[in-house]
């Protein structure tokens, strides 16, 4: 990550739900996605997840996707500027791993 960069890290909430939004998905099969991939660690309630969507949303991470008008379910896809965010992320992880390996992996 550039120095001076805005972007922080982001929470494993947030991270895992822009993986799962490759993939176009409603807010159940994001629950369900994160759930899998995590090996069940990470188990998010809707009110993580839809907070968590409605920033994404102002953000411009993440955006709805135009969908039947007599449909309940929404579903979000993840945006060029959230494709990036999780690069940068992914980059930042791969930098601790490697400092950490580096220092405390030597024991």
């Amino acid at each position: 990550m550039a120095e001076g960069n805005e972007r922080c890290a982001l929470t494993e909430a947030v991270y895992y739900i822009l993986l799962a939004l490759h993939t176009p998905m409603h807010g159940y099969g994001i629950m369900q996605f994160v759930k899998e991939m995590s090996s069940s660690r990470v188990n998010l309630g809707p009110g993580t997840l839809y907070g968590a969507i409605n920033t994404m949303l102002v953000k411009g991470w993440i955006k709805a996707l135009e969908g039947e008008s007599d449909s309940r379910k929404k579903e979000y896809e993840i945006t060029i500027e959230g494709r990036s965010i999780v690069q940068d992320e992914v980059k930042r992880l791969e930098e601790l791993l490697y400092n950490g390996k580096k220092i405390a992996g030597r024991d």
